[in-house]
């Protein structure tokens, strides 16, 4: 048991010292630019002056936060129930496939800071706005990732599940949608983050909660202090959502090749040492 807990332990380390350093250098750098005045402190705010003001408004942060994380889970859900629907459709029929897709890509070339404008026009200064553009930015990828993992089976399972008198249901339920699943995971990490995105960018054209409006209000008001935190509180949102989507991978899916590589590797690493 101990040394079980000793070598998870050691996993953690092994995986998150890396990342700790990096982020420790950004932040020795950002302190060494401030302190020796090679940018103006009203264009860059010191590390402590930023961290302190998140300590000393996290309140008034916290409201916010709450407010664009709302926007962006709704629309992340909202886009990956509707992604993998679309996926679905689009790879079960040739039709729907060649007359859906160039629009998708239509779509998600046009940028969204352009037309969510409309939205706030069309839906109001609520929070529907914001949603819908979320929902915009995290609908491609996940439809994209969903498609490529559906037609990714292995022909010969589907070959043997057709001889096996295995129907189209039972055929998607057992066999493409659990082979799609580590595709899928793969889209909606990314889709996650395209939400915050979108939610934030909602919030820039019409909105008066959420960081969106708390970055533009800095802005305005020359408070770099202000604005640095709503982005660091903005970043810490999407890494979490990520990390959360990691996590339901980890425990969905054991068995992916990722996983199982994970654990060769430490397998590896304990047979050298």
């Amino acid at each position: 048991m101990d040394t079980n807990r000793t070598d998870r332990w050691r996993g953690v380390v092994e995986r998150t010292w890396r990342p700790v350093a990096l982020l420790a250098a950004c932040l020795a750098i950002w302190h060494l630019i401030t302190a020796t005045g090679m940018v103006e402190a009203y264009l860059v705010p010191s590390p402590a002056k930023t961290f302190g003001l998140l300590v000393d408004k996290w309140s008034y942060l916290w409201g916010h936060t709450w407010v664009t994380t709302y926007e962006t889970v709704l629309g992340f859900v909202i886009a990956g129930v509707l992604g993998v629907l679309m996926a679905v459709a689009m790879v079960y029929s040739r039709t729907i496939e060649s007359t859906a897709y160039p629009i998708l890509l239509f779509a998600q070339v046009i940028p969204k800071i352009a037309i969510a404008p409309l939205f706030v026009v069309w839906l109001g200064f609520g929070f529907e706005p914001k949603v819908v553009v979320a929902v915009l930015m995290a609908f491609f990828p996940v439809v994209i990732s969903t498609v490529t993992g559906l037609k990714s089976v292995d022909t010969e399972m589907l070959e043997l599940a057709a001889t096996m008198g295995g129907g189209p249901v039972k055929t998607f339920i057992k066999i493409r949608f659990p082979a799609a699943l580590p595709h899928l995971f793969a889209g909606l990490k990314v889709a996650v983050t395209l939400a915050v995105t979108g939610a934030v960018v909602g919030e820039f054209v019409g909105s008066n909660e959420g960081l969106g409006y708390v970055i533009l209000q800095a802005n305005g008001n020359m408070d770099t202090p202000m604005l640095f935190a709503g982005l660091i509180v903005i970043s810490l949102v999407g890494v979490l959502l990520f990390l959360l989507l990691d996590l339901a991978e980890k425990l969905m899916l054991p068995w992916h090749a990722s996983r199982r590589g994970a654990a060769v590797t430490t397998l590896l690493a304990k047979g050298t040492a």
